[in-house]
């Protein structure tokens, strides 16, 4: 099965770190994003995946200059200008030739980290001889996200995007989807289209919707809290078993205390520093007596001596936080706040 992969978007939710790295390259634990998204679907016969690209796209090839990631086939495609969600599914559809195939093909957004199982989902799309069907999950808030209405043999008879409560359903769109080559026919071509607010309510109206309900491991990594929290889940086994956070490239200062926390290759940490509920991106210096709780600092970022940063403070590529500066809840370098 081929997969389109969107991954255009300029991540400002989670800027500063993605002023110099595009939000699918960004570590998790490890490795990149997109990296952990890949091998998820070559686990379920992914054979082929399409990436929608747009800000930044030249990091990707760079980063898989053979043309393959975790030992897939990768493609890629740049967008001409922004098309939003729906128009990036039909320009990438086209430009990478997943048209040729009359087989189905499935399409995810990029910083969706999820334990689905594409292998039922696929058998359940099957059945159901619908055009798409799209992947649910149950949340306690849904008004932040696209609502999903369905009927008994899950077809869906509404699709909300962000509706002011009270809403109708607890299930919500969560990012993946399976789509038949003619579902492609309900996405205008050379305009911005959304898969949420045009295509989705359109195909519900149509009758050719379906729904896979299916609680899981799920995670929008797009912004800082959940970005932060995404690593965190590795680290305490709700992925699979534990993972170490520390990297055996980082250098730890015997006086040092890490909790809970990723230090990444060729990071320091000073004497008396210490380091709880975050991620130290790769040759960050923490240095003495300096904290870092509950938050990121990215690659080569120096935390100088005595200084705090605490409470979900991003702290940007480079950037250098002054000895004894206390930041809570800050963005550094600072940009204009944005909910895109």
């Amino acid at each position: 099965m081929q997969a389109i992969l969107l991954v255009g978007g300029f991540g400002t939710r989670l800027q500063p770190l993605t002023l110099t790295t595009p939000k699918q390259m960004l570590p998790l634990l490890h490795q990149p994003m997109i990296e952990h998204v890949v091998s998820s679907l070559a686990a379920h016969g992914v054979d082929r995946v399409v990436l929608a690209l747009g800000y930044q796209d030249d990091a990707f090839r760079a980063a898989y200059p053979d043309g393959r990631c975790c030992g897939v086939e990768l493609c890629c495609v740049v967008e001409p200008e922004p098309l939003d969600t729906a128009g990036a599914i039909r320009f990438a559809f086209e430009a990478a030739g997943v048209d040729d195939s009359e087989e189905t093909f499935l399409v995810a957004n990029g910083d969706v980290i999820t334990d689905l199982d594409v292998t039922a989902m696929l058998r359940h799309h099957r059945s159901s001889a619908a055009q798409a069907t799209i992947h649910l999950i149950e949340v306690d808030d849904p008004s932040r996200y696209g609502v999903v209405v369905t009927e008994a043999d899950s077809r869906v008879v509404d699709f909300l995007e962000k509706p002011k409560p009270p809403v109708a359903s607890n299930w919500i769109n969560a990012g993946t989807y399976l789509m038949v080559p003619s579902a492609v026919e309900f996405i205008d071509s050379q305009r911005r289209v959304s898969v949420e607010r045009e295509v989705f309510p359109a195909m519900a109206a149509a009758g050719t919707l379906r729904a896979f309900k299916h609680n899981t491991y799920w995670l929008d990594a797009g912004t800082p809290k959940a970005y932060l929290q995404a690593q965190l889940d590795l680290l305490d086994g709700r992925r699979g078993p534990a993972a170490a956070g520390v990297s055996p490239q980082a250098s730890v200062d015997p006086t040092a205390v890490v909790q809970r926390s990723v230090v990444m290759a060729g990071a320091v940490l000073g004497h008396g520093s210490l380091v709880r509920g975050s991620v130290v991106g790769a040759g960050a210096v923490v240095g003495p007596e300096a904290q870092v709780l509950d938050s990121v600092v990215g690659s080569d970022a120096v935390i100088e001596q005595g200084a705090q940063v605490t409470d979900g403070t991003l702290i940007g590529e480079g950037f250098t936080v002054p000895a004894a500066t206390a930041l809570s809840g800050a963005r550094a370098p600072s940009i204009v706040p944005s909910s895109t």
